[in-house]
């Protein structure tokens, strides 16, 4: 997993409360193997069209936003059934964080083992973010992990908190795997010894 150290991108908004995980990669695109392949799949059912065209009126589809890798949203986003996969679609689609007043549990969980950084602010703080955006085009944030702080060009500075554990994680880029094979070591040497008995 890619380090999460300090990030500057361009912001798109999604004035939405309870956006589910079926809507940010509906079933249909479950079957496939890979943990790729999902980001073209992204909110398919807002983002495009019957006859597979793109939504005009969906947000990420306007010209503003293009290559947008900080969403800001509304509460309780990533609610709904339990798929990584909304977390792969994201990351895929160039997502680096996720801003909102809440998260669903297993969702916000699945962000800190993809790379993806989620960080809950108020309501008050994200309506004022969803102002700054509304107001310039092109609107980019600057979220510094190792920090904790959330920065535009115009003199905003927010704090945020992110769980000690999952902080140092992410800034390492250690998912559970790599957290497991930083004790290889001790691994090996008790399969060795399980070996002999």
């Amino acid at each position: 997993m890619k380090p999460f150290t300090k990030h500057t991108g361009l912001v798109a908004t999604m004035d939405r409360a309870d956006v589910d995980t079926d809507q940010i990669i509906p079933k249909q695109f479950l079957k496939r193997i890979e943990r790729t392949g999902f980001g073209e799949f992204l909110f398919f059912d807002w983002r495009y069209l019957e006859d597979g065209s793109d939504n005009p009126d969906f947000e990420l589809n306007q010209p503003a936003v293009q290559g947008a890798s900080v969403l800001v949203a509304r509460r309780n986003f990533g609610s709904g059934s339990s798929r990584e996969h909304a977390v792969w679609a994201l990351a895929e689609y160039g997502f680096s964080a996720v801003l909102a007043p809440s998260f669903a549990d297993i969702f916000f969980n699945n962000c800190f083992k993809n790379g993806v950084l989620p960080i809950v602010l108020s309501d008050a703080l994200i309506e004022d973010i969803f102002q700054r955006a509304a107001r310039q085009p092109g609107y980019r944030l600057t979220v510094d992990l190792e920090q904790e702080k959330i920065t535009d060009e115009q003199g905003l500075e927010l704090a945020f908190q992110v769980d000690p554990f999952r902080r140092d994680c992410l800034l390492q880029g250690l998912d559970d795997i790599a957290l497991t094979l930083q004790n290889e070591n001790k691994i090996s040497a008790f399969e060795a010894a399980r070996a002999t008995c």
